[in-house]
């Protein structure tokens, strides 16, 4: 027994390499998969289809959802309602958490309520934003920045209380003013450890995208999910639906990653030997890098072209961003013009 904990695989908090953390993930996925072949084959599975779905129903289902689903549409009208929340969820926390971290009169007066504002059931004022907003994206949008904000507001705060004091003293010594301070010491100390927990954020803002979208059917992953699956009995497309969210939400995670390394570098500096800090990087980054970024700018480049499109009407009746994203299109707008503005400004420090 003694000689088996000590075993790298049962040590406790024991640590993983990259490569075997990469071939246990594969074992467990196969172990998952496997158990649900087991419980789903063969003229009386374990569990009825009714209840879970053969794996390659799931597939097939998937095919259907492209093709009589419009699934590439209603995934479009997610993914920008989930962005609408998360600029607006950040215009309202970041200016309301950093002045009430950070005044000893606001935090007095609504430290309390913000935490007892975490304890709202979100799903029991659905109504209320439909009184407020109406049925439609605006509702949604605003349904799923308020989702978002109530736990990121008490973060921010909480983020605030984390910068060492050390830092403090120095910016204090140098005679730092009242905004010099928040701008070179609370601003880059908050940021880089909010991008953590916006990734934490990611799953929050997908449960309740399937909320906000079952009023008013106006497309998106959350009404596919209701239309095909529920509605039609079709529990295989509802478990498709399910695993596309999971892709998707691995995807985003991945560039909130990305965008974490790009923005925040000297989190993933080491020291060499020689006690220099140098970045945490692999031989093959540079050519990661080189591909993301013109990969990026032919997306930028398609994307200001159908944008135009949307204006002028060059390519006739036909109206992609429309069709894609709906109402919430503004938001993809935003984010390109985020990514733009970052892009040249890149260019111009080069």
């Amino acid at each position: 027994m003694a000689v088996l904990t000590n075993h790298w695989l049962f040590k406790l908090r024991g640590s993983l390499t990259d490569r075997q953390s990469q071939v246990l993930a594969l074992v467990g996925a196969l172990v998952v998969l496997g158990l649900w072949l087991l419980v789903t084959s063969g003229a009386n599975p374990m569990i009825p289809a009714t209840s879970l779905p053969h794996p390659w129903k799931v597939v097939t289902a998937t095919g259907e959802l492209f093709r009589d689903n419009e699934l590439v549409m209603n995934l479009c009208r997610s993914i920008a309602l989930n962005l609408g929340g998360y600029i607006k969820a950040f215009m309202w926390s970041i200016p309301i958490g950093f002045a009430i971290g950070l005044v000893p009169m606001l935090r007095g007066a609504f430290q309390r309520m913000i935490d007892a504002i975490r304890f709202i059931p979100l799903t029991a004022i659905t109504m209320l934003f439909i009184l407020w907003y109406g049925i439609y994206v605006d509702a949604k949008i605003n349904f799923l920045a308020f989702g978002i904000f109530i736990y990121l507001l008490p973060v921010i705060i909480q983020r605030i209380d984390e910068v060492d004091d050390v830092y403090l003293k120095t910016v204090h010594t140098l005679g730092a003013s009242y905004w010099q301070t928040i701008k070179t010491v609370y601003w880059p100390a908050v940021a880089s450890k909010l991008s953590d927990d916006m990734r934490i954020l990611t799953a929050i803002s997908w449960t309740y995208i399937i909320v906000a979208e079952t009023s008013a059917d106006q497309g998106g992953i959350g009404s596919l999910i209701y239309r095909a699956g529920q509605r039609m009995g079709r529990i295989d497309k509802t478990f498709a639906c399910l695993v596309i969210i999971i892709i998707v939400g691995i995807l985003q995670d991945k560039i909130f990653g990305y965008l974490d390394r790009k923005f925040f570098p000297h989190k993933y500096q080491i020291a060499n030997q020689s006690g220099k800090i140098v970045a945490q990087e692999s031989f093959v980054t540079p050519v990661i890098e080189f591909a993301l970024n013109i990969i990026t700018w032919i997306f930028l480049a398609i994307y200001t072209a159908l944008l135009m499109n949307e204006f002028t009407g060059f390519l006739g009746e036909l109206r992609p961003l429309q069709y894609l994203f709906g109402d919430a299109q503004w938001t993809v707008n935003v984010v390109c013009a985020l990514i733009l503005f970052f892009k040249v400004k890149s260019l111009f420090k080069k």
